[in-house]
C-alpha cells in the first residue's frame, strides 16, 4: 500500500489496511498518490496505480484442481497484471472488463490504462 488506498464493501468506504482480505464484489480505489498491489490465492498478482477503481467481480478458484474464474472490472485508472494458475487452466477463465472493452488472458503479463 502507498498513499490513499480504500475497500468499498456494501457501500461502506474504509482505508485499506497492508494484509487486508479481499472478497468478491469488493472495489479497490486508489486516490491521487495511492497504489496497491494485490495477491491472490491462485498466485495472480495485481498493481494498482494512482486514481484507480478496480471492482473484484467474481473470484472462484480450486486449489487442488487449479480450476476457476476470475472476473476483474476496471473502471478507471492503470492496472498490472500477472496471471496465476486460473489462466493457465482455461483461456476463458480470466477476464478484464473495461468500459470498452473485455481481455482475456492466457497466462501472461499485461498493463491497462483507462481514461476518460
Amino acid at each position: 500500500l502507498n498513499g490513499e488506498v480504500y475497500i468499498v464493501r456494501d457501500n461502506d468506504r474504509i482505508p485499506a489496511k497492508l494484509g487486508a482480505i479481499l472478497f468478491q464484489a469488493d472495489i479497490v480505489e486508489t486516490g491521487p498518490s495511492g497504489s496497491v498491489g494485490i495477491t491472490f490465492i491462485d498466485s495472480s498478482r495485481f498493481s494498482a496505480g494512482p486514481d484507480t477503481r478496480l471492482e473484484l467481480s467474481r473470484f472462484r478458484f480450486n486449489p487442488t484442481t487449479h480450476d476457476g474464474e476470475f472476473l476483474t472490472g476496471l473502471d478507471r485508472g492503470t492496472l498490472t497484471v500477472i496471471s496465476g494458475q486460473i489462466a493457465k487452466r482455461s483461456n476463458e477463465a480470466m477476464k478484464i472488463k473495461t468500459p470498452t472493452t473485455l481481455l482475456g488472458f492466457r497466462g501472461t503479463r499485461v498493463a491497462v490504462k483507462v481514461t476518460d
